[in-house]
Formats: C-alpha cells, structure tokens, sequence
C-alpha cells in the first residue's frame, strides 16, 4: 500500500503507528533485554525503552481519535489494540485481520 494513502485519513495513521509501536516493542524485547541482561549494557533499553513508551503513547492517542470518528465502542476493537501493545506481534496480526478492512 502507498505511503501517502495511508497518511492521508487517521485509519492509516493508526496502522502505522501500530506498526512502529509494534516494531520498538520488538526491538526492545528482542534487542535491547538481551544486550542489557546478557552484555550489561543497560543504556539501550533506556533509549529503546523511551522511543517505545513515545510511540505507545502515540499510538493509544490514535486509538482515541479513530475510536471517536467511526463511534466503536471502546470495549470492542480499541479494546484490543490495546491489548495488542503488550503481545509481541499483537499490532500486526491486527492489523491485518482488524484494521485492513476498517480501511
């Protein structure tokens, strides 16, 4: 899908700020864990950990405004994307099988 078409509605701006929460929780459990418990370098789960935590954040913001607009009620689908944020790939799986056919 086109980069522009997704920025261009919120729908698309929820997807991708799915995936790039998805992508730093990723990151940060598969990456940045291992270097600080395995290789006692903590500082990459600092920074990680705050790229993650900002585009967390942005992404329940997300949620909001989208959530708003098409009037879900908050304990269907918001409800899980939130609990999607706390399962490695849980944004991503979906994504594909909740939010591609809201679009």
């Amino acid at each position: 899908m086109n980069i522009q078409k997704l920025l261009s509605s919120n729908m698309g701006r929820l997807r991708i700020a799915g995936f790039l929460e998805g992508l730093s929780l990723l990151v940060l459990m598969g990456w940045a864990m291992p270097m600080k418990y395995m290789y006692d370098q903590p500082e990459y789960v600092r920074m990680i950990g705050s790229v993650h935590g900002a585009l967390f954040i942005g992404f329940l913001c997300m949620i909001y405004i989208v959530a708003e607009q098409k009037s879900w009620k908050y304990m269907d689908i918001p409800l899980k994307l939130f609990i999607s944020c706390f399962i490695p790939f849980g944004t991503f799986y979906l994504d594909h099988k909740l939010l591609k056919n809201e679009q």
